[in-house]
């Protein structure tokens, strides 16, 4: 039976796509070419690059892009504008929906509630704005992507993937829905919000993998109320091995305080880069077959 390799890639905001691209060329300039899993997960920020991966988009014209000063067909202002993210209040709301009690999708639900309250306008022109970053909007069969969201309304989770018939921008639209932030996407008759409100790495999706690779802007330790790193690889472990590449030092200095903010973006790519030399024996352990 042949190796299946994953490619997990977590969220982040402008900062996150920025960092992992970064990375992503530094190890393909290192000779290891993790850009040709089995299986691409992406959540939020990783949604973005993960969709461009597996649409053929190469390494290098993504990291031209990330490192461009004013990325080609980008607006001035609009949803890409440096958004107002207050980080304290984003935590304050996870912990007030935890707080309250009940299952995972109760919780999420509570978050979804306030996500709609505060954004309740229609989110089209998200979705637009997403679908011109997109260099390429076609979903391919391989390798086969997964983009995670959660519905707003009922706190359960979503898959979109190439058979869902949901367009690719509208789900990686719907993925990188931060609450409060940008509006929950309208699909059918549901609303969709940002897929990190169930994980910001959702790495244990990957399960069954013979071999996984998890690269995320952040990632949340175990015993909190979020799902944990540790807990998420314990449960790939049981059939392969997964190695967990998290931003380093000067990554998250380069994020700022704001990883939403456009100019977090050259200097996390440039940090993405310069990270990769220190990881890429371990990742080529572990992807070199």
């Amino acid at each position: 039976m042949a190796t299946t390799r994953a490619l997990v890639l977590g969220g982040g905001g402008i900062a996150g796509v920025a960092w992992e691209v970064g990375l992503l060329a530094g190890l393909a300039r290192a000779g290891i070419d993790v850009a040709r899993p089995d299986l691409v997960i992406g959540t939020s920020a990783g949604s973005l690059v993960g969709s461009q991966l597996a649409g053929g988009i190469g390494l290098e014209p993504l990291l031209e892009t990330q490192l461009a000063a004013e990325p080609p067909g980008e607006p001035a202002g609009g949803p890409d504008r440096a958004a107002d993210f207050d980080g304290e209040a984003l935590l304050r709301l996870w912990g007030d929906a935890f707080t309250a009690g009940g299952t995972d999708e109760e919780v999420r639900a509570r978050i979804g509630a306030a996500a709609l309250a505060a954004r309740p306008d229609a989110s089209d022109g998200w979705v637009a704005f997403i679908g011109e970053r997109l260099a390429t909007r076609e979903w391919r069969a391989d390798p086969r992507l997964l983009i995670t969201a959660v519905d707003a309304d009922s706190g359960a989770v979503a898959l979109f993937e190439q058979s869902s018939g949901v367009p690719l921008a509208v789900a990686v639209a719907s993925s990188c829905a931060v609450p409060g932030v940008w509006p929950p996407v309208t699909i059918g008759r549901r609303r969709y919000m940002d897929g990190g409100v169930r994980s910001v790495t959702n790495a244990d999706l990957a399960a069954g993998a013979d071999r996984v690779l998890v690269v995320a802007p952040f990632v949340v330790p175990s015993g909190g109320p979020l799902p944990g790193i540790e807990d998420e690889v314990a449960v790939l472990e049981k059939s392969g091995r997964a190695v967990v590449v998290a931003a380093d030092g000067p990554s998250l200095a380069a994020f700022g305080s704001n990883p939403l903010d456009p100019a977090t973006r050259v200097p996390s790519a440039r940090a993405g880069l310069a990270q990769a030399a220190a990881v890429a024996t371990e990742v080529a352990a572990l992807w070199t077959i």
